[in-house]
């Protein structure tokens, strides 16, 4: 199928310039999140994260960000899951905001690593009971025979914390993605779109340039 002819153009009026840029890319970004909050831009906080394992095979998936700041972007997973598996392997990963109804793109490049446990028990702690129930139930990314053995293993589960909280798994927790490279890109006529690329300096300062689109 020719699909050559299916394209929009950009036609946003703001652009970015150099001297609109915030120094902090982290000031940026917290920027940009805060006005596709405000908009009816579905899941603001989904993000494509591509992983690649150390014979440099790439996986792609959306995962949400949960927590943002000066150290970094933060997810959650199982830490047996393939995405896990691969950052053990290989921790160069890349994450990507499409926030494609504001004409506006975010991109990241940096190390992802886990958080110690004490920050991941209290992001598992203000889940609703049910994903914490699911974060027990589900060995991510392995085979499985059919849905209801998922069902049964949700309703053991649940038997098991009947009564009382329910505990952090030691296979789940999170993940920090400390940044090496911020790109904020904003949609433009005539593919002339621009970008503008925060690169981190070995003295943790950061260099901003200009990207041809």
């Amino acid at each position: 199928m020719d699909i050559g002819d299916l394209r929009r153009d950009y036609n946003s009026q703001t652009g970015l310039s150099r001297k609109e840029m915030n120094p902090d890319p982290i000031m940026q970004f917290d920027h940009w999140f805060a006005q596709a909050r405000q908009t009816e831009l579905k899941d603001p906080s989904a993000m494509s994260l591509a992983t690649a394992d150390r014979h440099g095979i790439v996986t792609i998936r959306t995962v949400l960000l949960k927590i943002y700041d000066q150290q970094g972007f933060v997810f959650f997973t199982n830490y047996e899951s393939k995405k896990a598996r691969q950052i053990a392997e290989n921790p160069n990963v890349a994450l990507l905001f499409p926030w494609l109804a504001q004409e506006r793109q975010v991109k990241i490049t940096g190390q992802a690593h886990r958080i110690p446990s004490s920050e991941s028990l209290r992001y598992f702690l203000s889940r609703p009971r049910g994903s914490q129930l699911g974060a027990w139930v589900s060995a991510q990314s392995s085979i499985i025979s059919s849905r209801s053995l998922l069902m049964s293993k949700l309703e053991e589960i649940r038997q098991r914390f009947a009564e009382g909280e329910i505990s952090l798994p030691e296979f789940w927790g999170g993940y920090r993605v400390k940044p090496s490279t911020i790109e904020f890109w904003q949609g433009q006529p005539d593919r002339l779109h621009d970008r503008f690329q925060y690169t981190r300096s070995a003295d943790d300062n950061w260099e901003i340039n200009r990207l041809a689109p």
